[in-house]
């Protein structure tokens, strides 16, 4: 008898999303995959390739109960869905900003719950997709920082908490990776009237649109082969940061320097320098 396939549940997995690239990986690894999304429509590319793909709004708990149903086994979980928020403080819509979280966290908490019931049968992994951005300072995109670090909290918990049982969790600490999420950014550049960033408008909306942290990429497909092959190790690491980018390497770099040493690199890329010029004056 030959033996059954391993099998992994990805979320956010609309074409050209970081977890269709995550898919197809899995994928060719000769793992059974499912990846879902809220719009089955938008994962065309992923059935062609003859990837089983499920219907799943991680905001809605009847469609991640659905989801569970159809799903014998579960080897693997990627949270991957997610979205970005750039915005100055200030101009925060708190609202929006609950959403965000809603997204980030919740959603996270909510689906692992609901499959760890698989998860502790087959003793499985759990990635959380909580990015390098969980662990930098990076001005007029707080509320995105604030829910990967939320994130990345909960999963060290979760490492601890779940570990008598077998269940090992995750951390992804992804840095820039193109992908669709880009053109979420660029949508959503614009300061609201009455800015006190009205001064360095420009600066700063090339900011939110971040042209300056997109520059030097990862390429998505070998992002995606990276974080399959620690996961698929015997033992995976705790934590997988991934892209090798110059990004990635200042953000580990920053972590064993004292508070604040590259709070002047930080204010030249995201404008903030241009900002105390114009307001000074």
């Amino acid at each position: 008898m030959a033996t059954p396939k391993r099998t992994v549940l990805i979320t956010g997995c609309s074409d050209g999303s970081l977890g269709s690239y995550l898919a197809i990986a899995f994928h060719k690894s000769g793992l059974h995959v499912y990846a879902t999304a809220r719009n089955p429509s938008k994962m065309a590319g992923l059935v062609a390739l003859g990837i089983e793909t499920l219907t799943l709004d991680v905001l809605s708990d009847s469609s991640i109960a659905a989801a569970v149903s159809q799903i014998p086994s579960l080897d693997i979980l990627v949270n991957n869905a997610g979205a970005v928020l750039n915005m100055p403080f200030s101009d925060l819509s708190i609202p929006e900003a609950k959403k965000l979280f809603d997204l980030n966290v919740w959603s996270y908490l909510a689906v692992t719950q609901a499959f760890l019931p698989l998860l502790l049968e087959s003793k499985g992994i759990i990635a959380n997709q909580t990015s390098g951005a969980s662990v930098v300072t990076i001005p007029f995109q707080s509320t995105y920082n604030a829910s990967k670090a939320a994130m990345a909290m909960f999963s060290d918990s979760q490492r601890l908490e779940l570990e008598p049982f077998g269940v090992r969790i995750i951390d992804l600490k992804t840095g820039s990776v193109r992908s669709n999420i880009q053109n979420s950014m660029t949508d959503r550049t614009t300061l609201p009237k009455g800015s006190i960033y009205e001064p360095a408008r420009e600066a700063v909306e090339k900011t939110l649109g971040g042209e300056e942290f997109f520059r030097d990429a990862g390429e998505p497909t070998k992002w995606a082969e990276g974080v399959v092959g620690n996961l698929l190790r015997k033992s995976p690491p705790p934590i997988i940061w991934l892209p090798g980018s110059i990004n990635m390497f200042l953000i580990r770099l920053g972590l064993l320097f004292p508070f604040g040493t590259f709070d002047g690199t930080i204010k030249k890329m995201t404008g903030l320098d241009i900002v105390a010029q114009r307001v000074g004056k």
